[in-house]
């Protein structure tokens, strides 16, 4: 019997100096780990709404944004309050330790980085939020089309991505925050009553699109757990151009990519030339910030819903 790939954890590292962020890279990709970089705070902000990582390694300086302001927009989304977040910083001043920690970091290092301590305290926190955070640490990792209701059927929570799909298809009233309509509220808890796992899902049908929603489990004393999955054609590819920031295009050649197929064959299906296809994969490379097809194709189909 095969036995099963080892997960990687995900380290977003964020830094605005090329030449840390490529020592970082090569360091953890040689550790085990996948790597997502940002630049900025901003840009870490961004990546974030689209990938959610174990843990985050953050520059504390940086121009435009800095750390410390990042790692506390990340602590306001009750998502991602219990991911670690590690500062890097060449400061040792006492008062610049408190500000990240104050701001929600866990841990900092100082540069320049001593890679063993640097691996050793990434290992800890990931293993330490595991253990604590396990239900949570969970959902926030899969970053899928999650959506957590009380019994009474009221919007506890949801993932950013659910939210996305959510707030298209049901736009709140401007300035005010998303709530689910009555009648999607009661299929969700009539899928929650149903005798039978095979039961326990609805359907929702939009403006040309098509929603199952499957009750998974209770998660608390007043908290039901709910999965979004997209089944209307096109689905895929839209969640591929909405979760990567891709064009359309892009998202059709990496959803064929993903599904094994050559230049060629993408080329065929979609009508375009090889060299055309091989055009859009180099940008898709870029834009994911990977360098091989076997990289490209990990992020699609982690961004895809189960």
């Amino acid at each position: 019997m095969r036995d099963e790939p080892t997960r990687r954890d995900t380290v977003l590292v964020v830094d605005d100096t090329p030449e840390t962020l490529g020592f970082l890279t090569d360091t953890l990709d040689q550790a085990g780990f996948t790597v997502l970089i940002a630049t900025d705070g901003e840009g870490a902000l961004k990546l974030v709404d689209h990938i959610t990582p174990d843990l985050v390694l953050m520059d504390a300086l940086m121009p435009g944004m800095g750390g410390f302001e990042a790692c506390r927009r990340l602590k306001q989304d009750k998502l991602l309050a219990q991911m670690p977040v590690i500062f890097m910083t060449g400061l040792c001043d006492t008062e610049h330790v408190l500000t990240g920690l104050a701001a929600g970091g866990i841990d900092y290092v100082t540069k320049p980085i001593v890679v063993d301590e640097l691996l050793a305290r990434i290992k800890v926190h990931l293993s330490n939020a595991r253990i604590a955070h396990e239900t949570h640490s969970a959902l926030d990792a899969t970053g899928r089309f999650l959506v957590a209701t009380n019994r009474a059927g009221r919007l506890l929570w949801c993932t950013p991505k659910a939210r996305q799909v959510l707030t298209e298809l049901f736009p709140p009233p401007h300035g005010k925050g998303l709530t689910l309509p009555a009648s999607f509220v009661e299929k969700l808890l009539r899928a929650r009553q149903a005798e039978s796992k095979a039961q326990a899902r609805c359907c929702l049908e939009t403006a040309g699109r098509r929603i199952e929603c499957f009750f998974v489990s209770p998660v608390g004393p007043d908290e039901l757990l709910f999965r979004l999955t997209e089944t209307s054609p096109g689905g895929e590819q839209r969640c591929l151009q909405q979760e990567l920031a891709l064009t359309a295009r892009e998202a059709e050649v990496l959803l064929w990519l993903s599904r094994g197929k050559s230049n060629r064959d993408i080329g065929e299906i979609l009508q375009i030339s090889p060299r055309t296809v091989n055009k859009h994969l180099e940008q898709i490379f870029v834009k994911l910030g990977v360098e091989n097809r076997a990289s490209a194709t990990a992020q699609a189909i982690r961004a895809l819903p189960r």
